[in-house]
């Protein structure tokens, strides 16, 4: 029986949560820098191309990635959440044609494998399998994926210390909160339904914040299948 959300169903203009970890469950993200790679090619691949040409400005690496990929899908891909963890990684997707999603995970995955081995003298696969993608079928999907995603960096329930967990984290909190403007990130769709209450049924939550760190039930029981298992 093959491994749970390997089977995928692609189609245009689905949303899809999308992801995968290291071989054995090993650390897949080492470092700072690491980190900063891994985004460093969701930037390339996901940016408009006409604000490219300051990409590399303020960047430096060791063994720095090379400078152009081979695509860009900033036209076919929509990244509307991520997070990433020293042993995975999440994205929340949306896909405009019906097999955007292979084409930009093959590329995404085979540059930072090449990067990672290279960089730590190392050869064979960094993740576990194929990445694993399942389709988000219902608004309320959507919004607690969202959380989901963003909570998955954070491990303790006291609230002061879940709001510096979740600011520091690798992920796209900060675009939520209007701290950080990215415009190859696209929070708007899951922040637009907590501005029109007739759209959702959290609208006695004030705030996408709200909701993150204060909503009561934990992602997990509603989502069910469409997380990491």
């Amino acid at each position: 029986m093959p491994a749970k959300n390997i089977l995928k169903s692609y189609i245009e203009n689905g949303y899809y949560h999308i992801y995968n970890r290291g071989v054995e469950k090993r650390i897949i993200f080492q470092d700072e820098q690491d980190y900063r790679v891994f985004l460093h090619y969701l930037k390339l691949y996901l940016s408009p191309p006409a604000s490219l040409n300051d990409v590399y400005k303020g960047v430096s690496f060791v063994n720095p990635p090379r400078q152009r990929p081979l695509n860009n899908f900033s036209q076919e891909i929509i990244l509307m959440t991520y997070s990433l963890i020293p042993n995975h990684f999440h994205l929340l997707l949306k896909q405009k044609s019906a097999h955007a999603i292979e084409k930009f995970m093959r590329s995404l995955g085979t540059k930072y494998v090449q990067y990672f081995n290279k960089r730590y003298q190392r050869v064979g696969p960094l993740f576990q399998d194929t990445y694993k993608a399942v389709l988000v079928k219902t608004d309320e999907q959507l919004l607690h994926l969202s959380r989901y995603i963003h909570l998955n960096p954070t491990k303790d329930n006291n609230k002061s210390a879940l709001r510096k967990m979740l600011l520091e984290s690798y992920s796209s909190y900060l675009e939520y909160l209007g701290k950080r403007k990215t415009n190859w990130i696209h929070p708007e769709e899951i922040l637009s339904f907590f501005k029109t209450a007739q759209k959702t049924d959290f609208k006695d939550i004030l705030s996408y914040q709200s909701f993150v760190e204060d909503y009561q039930q934990m992602p997990e029981e509603i989502l069910g299948k469409i997380t990491l298992e």
